[in-house]
């Protein structure tokens, strides 16, 4: 839609548009990056059934999980948001959910692991255009006052997406492909696909295809109900021209200077290490170490673990709003406190004896890991003018991207191989791990032989130490955003200050 033509006014007190339909406004937004974690996040839903239909290491499924979405997420990240920042945002952000979204079924049909990772690239190239925009969007119809809690809300999203791509890619991936061919069958839609053999589709690539397809009416929804802002309108009035396009060395010169930027990239950067690294090997966890399906992983505890998070993103955002007014620069120094208090949680639940006892430290873990990130973007735009917020974002992201997912998945899969081989060596095991195909454990096991179990213990334990010891990094995460607010009382956005290179 095209830009409205109001004037800012009392913008910054009462933001853009009416409160019912800023709140839409919002809700859309926020599901529109549901939807973007939902996608982004299914392939970790079903890792066990690909890395065992490809016959992949950990390594080798923490490069896909990893570095090539995180490179192109991040290449195509900037260009996007300068875009963004000069150009209708609603118009960006449905053409990138359409591109997302038929990567994702594409994913589907994938006949090996080098097409798998191309149409993976394809979802990383889509999504790039999300968070940009959006949060600029955002920033505009809603005042300072009331951004904290507003972008806490959207920031709920991702965890959010995670709870629903449990969800749906759980219970459709337990669907056996006869049974999916039968159900369309019953419906009239068989004909369309007669010439599918049922019986060699796995429900993994069923996922892919239902949960990708409905984002492109989404996108249009989304296309025809929301109004484009205009720049700076809920801003304090001292900013004059609210019209002028900048550029990315503008933007950069702006927000480059403040410490602030800088210590939030590398909190944020770390904080995206672990949780890829988490999160992209939670499913294989949970069915090597405690023995349960892909469904059960997904619906019993990785819905709820991700439900808790969308919690503790929300608590992150409420309690920075509602704390602001005593401690101006809590939006910072809040997120490293909960991630620090995480670690021990996170590794308690890793070396758990139990699953039930597991559970409860994780999801303690997990509300306060996720609490930052409503601060996140609370504080990244809040250190620039209103021109210059998506490009902001977007280097904000190719930061976190290429340190955290480009990083994270690959290093907790680098070492489950290398923990796994260790144990391995350390029970004289080392002539027969050479002929271990860890993908037995799971779909037969007694094709390993007879020192079967201590193997596939190995291969359990491995990913066990692997993750204890990624967790171990939201030490370091926590003491960057704390040390990002030393600064950020300082370095916040002022309208009456004079622009970079300028004299008062």
């Amino acid at each position: 839609m095209s830009d409205t033509t109001a004037t800012a006014g009392q913008g910054h007190i009462t933001g853009f548009g009416t409160k019912g339909y800023r709140s839409y406004v919002l809700i859309a937004l926020m599901l529109v990056y549901t939807l973007n974690f939902i996608d982004r996040t299914l392939i970790t839903v079903v890792a066990q059934p690909i890395i065992n239909e490809f016959q992949l290491s950990d390594t080798q499924w923490g490069l896909l999980a990893g570095p090539p979405f995180a490179l192109f997420y991040a290449l195509m990240g900037i260009p996007i948001a300068m875009w963004a920042d000069r150009a209708n945002r609603v118009v960006i952000i449905t053409l990138c959910i359409i591109i997302w979204s038929l990567m994702t079924a594409l994913c589907g049909v994938a006949s090996g692991f080098i097409w798998l990772l191309i149409f993976r690239v394809g979802v990383a190239v889509g999504e790039a255009g999300c968070t940009p925009p959006a949060n600029s969007i955002i920033t505009d119809y809603y005042p300072p006052r009331s951004r904290a809690g507003a972008l806490g809300i959207y920031s709920m999203g991702v965890t959010i997406g995670g709870v629903l791509a449990q969800l749906f890619g759980g219970t459709i991936a337990g669907i056996s492909g006869e049974d999916f061919g039968a159900w369309l069958g019953s419906l009239g839609l068989g004909g369309l696909f007669s010439g599918v053999d049922w019986s060699t589709v796995g429900g993994w690539r069923i996922a892919f295809v239902v949960v990708g397809v409905p984002g492109i009416i989404i996108a249009l929804v989304l296309f025809f109900t929301i109004k484009e802002p205009p720049r700076g309108y809920s801003d304090p009035p001292l900013e004059t021209d609210t019209t002028k396009k900048v550029g990315f060395f503008d933007a950069f010169r702006e927000f480059s200077p403040k410490p602030t930027f800088w210590w939030l990239s590398m909190g944020a950067a770390v904080v995206a290490f672990v949780g890829y690294g988490l999160i992209s090997f939670q499913a294989p966890f949970l069915q090597r170490v405690h023995g349960i399906g892909v469904r059960d992983a997904a619906i019993l505890y990785g819905a709820p673990l991700a439900a808790v998070a969308a919690g503790g993103t929300f608590l992150g955002g409420f309690l920075s709003e509602k704390l602001e007014g005593r401690f101006p620069t809590v939006a910072a120094w809040l997120p490293g406190v909960g991630l620090i208090l995480s670690v021990p949680a996170y590794v308690g639940a890793f070396f758990a004896p139990s699953l039930s006892l597991a559970f409860i430290l994780w999801v303690f873990a997990a509300i306060c890991h996720y609490s930052y990130l409503g601060a996140q973007y609370t504080v990244g735009t809040g250190i620039v003018s209103p021109k210059s917020r998506a490009t902001t974002i977007s280097v904000l992201l190719l930061i976190v991207s290429l340190i955290g997912n480009g990083i994270g998945p690959l290093f907790t899969g680098v070492m489950s191989d290398f923990f796994m081989n260790a144990e391995i060596a350390g029970a004289g095991l080392t002539e027969l791990a050479a002929d271990f195909n860890p993908r037995l454990c799971a779909t037969d096991p007694d094709a390993i032989g007879a020192n079967g179990p201590e193997l596939c213990q190995a291969y359990a334990d491995g990913l066990r130490h692997s993750m204890a010891a990624t967790a171990c990094f939201l030490i370091l995460a926590g003491i960057c955003y704390i040390l990002a607010a030393r600064y950020f009382a300082r370095d916040r956005y002022n309208p009456a200050a004079p622009a970079p290179g300028k004299i008062a």
